[in-house]
């Protein structure tokens, strides 16, 4: 049998690529187009990164992202590893099924509700104990931790079903207790799910619209909201340079996790 892909398999390949990516890339061209319209070329210029970052208002926005964006992915990270850890490792627990559906159930509820029922419980919460006073970057943060610990959950308790327990069960043996084992052996293990995990929940919140919109308030807003505000009102070129600084970012980012992955792997097999 043949490894190479028919002349139709290999139009259609790239075909899809060309469907998915040539936005993308056209988005990146003109973000140098010395033109106000977006549509129309009138020359290479990089003007709008320099209008850009004179902007305060994107500026502002994007440094809350990324403030809730890593405090989002950490929380998750830590209360999705110990629910997954939960679930992988106590099979029978009194109310093991309800804790594993609410658990998982961010991941098919549409964000609306997510949103709504979080905005409700804010409010509810305010209004009977006086805290969280207001919406802000706290409500965000505890919403995309909702949203975020699912994720990493799933990813985590994946990788503990595919896990050898043999070395835990050794260093048990030797006398380490259970937490010196989790902290030695287990957690250094699956450190490249966790750090999947991490980025996913990082991108979730850095790319939640629908969620930070229904639980911020005046105080607070985020990148996308500021986005989706200005492409209402027609598609500025100083959006598509902020579209091609983040993907640089996302890029790099990726560049750097594959590395750190590599570096934990090839330890881990040592």
């Amino acid at each position: 049998m043949s490894g190479r892909l028919s002349p139709f398999l290999a139009a259609m390949l790239l075909l899809g690529f060309a469907f998915l990516y040539g936005p993308i890339l056209s988005v990146v061209v003109y973000s140098f187009n010395a033109s106000r319209l977006v549509t129309v070329w009138a020359g290479f210029s990089t003007r709008w990164y320099g209008a850009l970052l004179e902007n305060e208002q994107i500026k502002s926005a994007a440094l809350t992202s990324f403030e809730v964006a890593l405090l989002a992915a950490t929380g998750a990270l830590i209360l999705g590893t110990l629910a997954g850890f939960a679930l992988a490792r106590y099979r029978r627990f009194a109310g093991r099924t309800l804790f594993g559906a609410l658990l998982t159930g961010p991941l098919v509820m549409p964000e609306v509700i997510t949103g709504l029922s979080l905005l409700l419980l804010f409010v509810a919460l305010e209004e009977a104990i006086g805290w969280p006073r207001g919406r802000g970057v706290l409500t965000i943060v505890i919403a995309h931790v909702t949203l975020g610990m699912a994720y990493v959950s799933v990813v985590v308790e994946a990788r503990l079903a595919a896990f050898d327990r043999s070395l835990e069960e050794a260093a048990l043996d030797l006398g380490a207790r259970p937490s010196k084992v989790f902290g030695a052996i287990t957690l250094p293990l699956i450190a490249p799910a966790l750090a999947a995990g991490w980025l996913l929940a990082f991108t979730l919140s850095l790319d939640d619209l629908v969620i930070a919109s229904f639980t911020t308030g005046p105080s607070a807003t985020t990148l996308p909201m500021v986005i989706f505000s200005s492409v209402r009102l027609g598609v500025s070129p100083q959006i598509n340079a902020l579209a091609t600084l983040l993907l640089v970012f996302v890029a790099l980012a990726i560049l750097v996790a594959g590395r750190i992955l590599a570096r934990t792997r090839s330890a881990a097999a040592r």
